[in-house]
């Protein structure tokens, strides 16, 4: 199979199920940003392994099982609704594993009392891209969603987890790193 298909050429792509669809409808440009998502946790999946020598290995993981809920986001923002059911889903228990990767990512952590800037290792501002981009991924999943209200809203709690996720990754990566949180103050 080749890579390009010549179809797109007019701005048209498919849906999962064969609609045509123009290539700034909003599911189209709410999976596109899950997808941008996705190569931003590829490449912190990488940093992380060549950066601390692979004491990072559960995050490393976690990173491998939110890169494949992301492609499953994708596939559920691109799907018509009569294919949803045959797709794999976005569940309550994955929202619940990010939540529990966030406590885990927070233990002996101090408690937050101001806001943070973006900075201090580049771990901890790449965890924040991917935290910034999650939730464009997140208003677009959202936009989306207001104008086809079959899409599963289950997309939207992971994606709005999940920059929490990214939030609580870059302090602990941080505080890993020995890198001091740097203050906001306005």
């Amino acid at each position: 199979m080749k890579i390009y298909t010549r179809s797109g050429d007019r701005g048209q792509t498919s849906l999962v199920g064969g609609t045509r669809a123009a290539k700034d409808d909003l599911r189209i440009e709410a999976y596109g940003t899950v997808d941008e998502l996705g190569a931003h946790v590829g490449y912190l999946h990488d940093l992380l392994g060549r950066e601390d020598g692979g004491s990072q290995s559960v995050v490393r993981e976690e990173l491998v099982w939110v890169l494949e809920r992301l492609m499953r986001c994708e596939a559920l923002l691109a799907a018509e609704a009569e294919w949803f059911a045959k797709l794999p889903q976005i569940g309550a228990e994955d929202v619940e594993r990010l939540e529990r990767g966030i406590d885990r990512l927070s233990e002996g952590l101090p408690e937050l009392r101001h806001f943070t800037l973006p900075c201090g290792h580049p771990l901890v501002s790449y965890s924040h891209v991917c935290r910034t981009v999650c939730r464009r991924a997140e208003r677009r999943t959202v936009s989306a969603a207001s104008r086809f209200p079959e899409l599963p809203e289950t997309v939207g709690r992971f994606l709005n987890r999940l920059s929490d996720y990214f939030y609580a990754l870059g302090r602990r990566l941080g505080s890993d790193f020995g890198a001091e949180e740097v203050r906001w103050e306005p």
